[in-house]
């Protein structure tokens, strides 16, 4: 009669569902955080002015009214969107409104300034910062500092600017070496509004510190709207110069490009996003803060079941060579205050071997290979090794 054996129990290793969210909720929490980081960037973005200073654009930061208030005074507007057209246009009938100076590379600036010069006409510089003011305007240095009041006195003898009164200027600051120069709407004495007379001819340059002026829903507030109309409509004619990004005029004349030139527009922004996730993993993986802290484990566990566990781990992992030198390095820590030996050189072959060879009957030749040898071939081996070294340390305490 046979009996049929008990069932047994095995602990299944796969991952459940609580375990595979527990290992990945960290991950999930810096995804979902890198993802409204981009949301939240994308929203900022998105509110940005759509159309600004646009003279086709009916928006709020538009420019299509002072456009229409030109033309009903016969003074034609013309959009371009490259350096080399906006070069081609100017002439002494003709003004050159530079809508974002400081979108333009500096050789496009040089290349703007040297057709300015030679034109006659009149060109107006609408918010240009330390990056272009001092090659389109040379003489003329841009204010780190903005000003503070958007609408200002004229307090200068400029025509125009007497006719308008207060206007909403107030934005970029400059300061000029040029003793013609009319510094007009001053704010802590420095001007928000600069108009430079040609060296010769009588072509001038106008920098505006702020574009308020030039906006849909600006243009009926203050002087705006009279200050606008007598800056541009001086000429019959209106270029109005909107800076592309791809615009490549201002490349290299032999065709190479730089390193940055070659970069997608958006690398700015994408490094930036990259920063903010390395940021959060960095904070996700941080898990202590401060020194440790030492905690009551709330279950004991056997040390039979640490050791075996380990040992089950090596053998996955086939690292006989790690088990044995775990094992010969255990005994010998156990043997060295067994044999008179400092623990420090429990390790050391010629403190240890002559110590216990002392003890131990017969000429000790085996104790080299036995606790300082080569790794075990094989399973069996490394079983033997284990007996073995349980028996040497057996017998050194019975000596």
């Amino acid at each position: 009669m046979t009996t049929e054996a008990p069932p047994t129990t095995t602990t299944s290793t796969a991952p459940t569902g609580h375990r595979l969210w527990t290992r990945s909720r960290g991950i999930a929490l810096a995804v979902v955080l890198v993802l409204a980081a981009a949301v939240a960037m994308a929203a900022v973005r998105s509110t940005a002015h759509h159309g600004e200073l646009d003279p086709r654009s009916a928006d709020p930061y538009g420019s299509r009214a002072v456009a229409e208030l030109l033309a009903q005074r016969g003074v034609s507007t013309r959009v371009v969107t490259t350096l080399d057209a906006a070069r081609a246009a100017t002439g002494p009938d003709t003004t050159l409104l530079v809508a974002v100076p400081d979108r333009l590379t500096h050789r496009q600036q040089d290349r703007l300034h040297s057709a300015m010069a030679d034109s006659g006409g009149r060109t107006v510089l609408v918010a240009a910062g330390s990056w272009s003011v001092e090659r389109l305007a040379p003489g003329v240095t841009a204010d780190p500092a903005v000003s503070g009041d958007s609408t200002l006195a004229p307090d200068c003898a400029l025509p125009e600017a007497r006719r308008a009164g207060t206007a909403d200027t107030g934005g970029l600051r400059y300061t000029t070496a040029h003793l013609d120069a009319d510094s007009c709407y001053p704010s802590e004495r420095l001007a928000t509004l600069l108009r430079l007379p040609a060296p010769s001819g009588s072509g001038d340059t106008v920098v505006l510190g702020a574009p308020d002026i030039l906006h849909n829903d600006r243009l009926d507030e203050q002087g705006n709207a009279s200050l606008a109309l007598q800056l541009l409509g001086s000429r019959p004619h209106l270029v109005w110069y909107l800076p592309s990004l791809s615009d490549a005029s201002g490349a290299p004349t032999d065709g190479r490009k730089g390193f940055f030139d070659l970069l997608p527009s958006g690398w700015l922004w994408a490094t930036l996003q990259l920063f903010i996730a390395a940021a959060l993993a960095a904070f996700w993986r941080a898990r202590r803060f401060g020194p440790l802290v030492a905690e009551r484990l709330p279950v004991a566990i056997r040390a039979s079941e640490t050791t075996e566990g380990r040992a089950r781990l090596y053998r996955k992992a086939d690292a006989r060579d790690r088990a044995a030198d775990a094992l010969r390095s255990a005994t010998r820590t156990r043997l060295a205050p067994l044999a008179g030996v400092p623990v420090a050189q429990a390790h050391t072959p010629e403190a240890l071997l002559p110590a216990l060879s002392a003890r131990l009957p017969g000429d000790g030749q085996d104790l080299h290979a036995l606790l300082f040898g080569p790794p075990p071939g094989d399973d069996a081996a490394l079983i033997a090794l284990t007996d073995r070294l349980d028996a040497l340390e057996r017998e050194v305490r019975r000596s």
